[in-house]
């Protein structure tokens, strides 16, 4: 199911200001006309709103294609680039290996912080040893 969408215009039409309701949902077009007499402020629109909304009366639906707006070529190009990475591309066979590779490569560098950490840590026992022997004299 399509979401919603509902806009509400107010414009001046002579000698009145009127209120247009539209509301579109899956594909079809409700609208809604409302006329006020003097010019209204957002509060007294935004109360009306409140007040009535459930009142109005809408048109009989009309069938529109809902026009998608124009995205910019790089989001688009992102967006495709994001939904082929997570969907991934292949057989169940070649995600399953895809999987697998992953996994051995988190391992590997588990593994080797740590080795280099066993390797520090042999590294500053020389470099202390070495010292405390050559304060000792030897």
């Amino acid at each position: 199911m399509d979401e919603g969408k509902r806009q509400f215009a107010v414009f001046f039409e002579e000698p009145f200001w009127v209120g247009v309701f539209e509301e579109i949902t899956d594909g079809s077009l409700s609208v809604c006309k409302v006329t006020f007499g003097k010019e209204p402020t957002e509060e007294e629109l935004w109360a009306f709103v409140l007040r009535n909304y459930h009142k109005l009366r809408f048109s009989p639906s009309v069938r529109v294609e809902v026009k998608q707006d124009a995205k910019n070529p790089k989001r688009r190009q992102r967006e495709a680039k994001k939904q082929l990475s997570a969907k991934g591309i292949g057989t169940k066979s070649q995600q399953a290996l895809q999987l697998q590779r992953e996994q051995n490569k988190l391992e590997r560098k588990i593994i080797g912080k740590e080795a280099k950490e066993a390797e520090k840590q042999r590294q500053y026992a020389l470099k202390t040893q070495k010292r405390k022997d050559k304060h000792r004299g030897k």
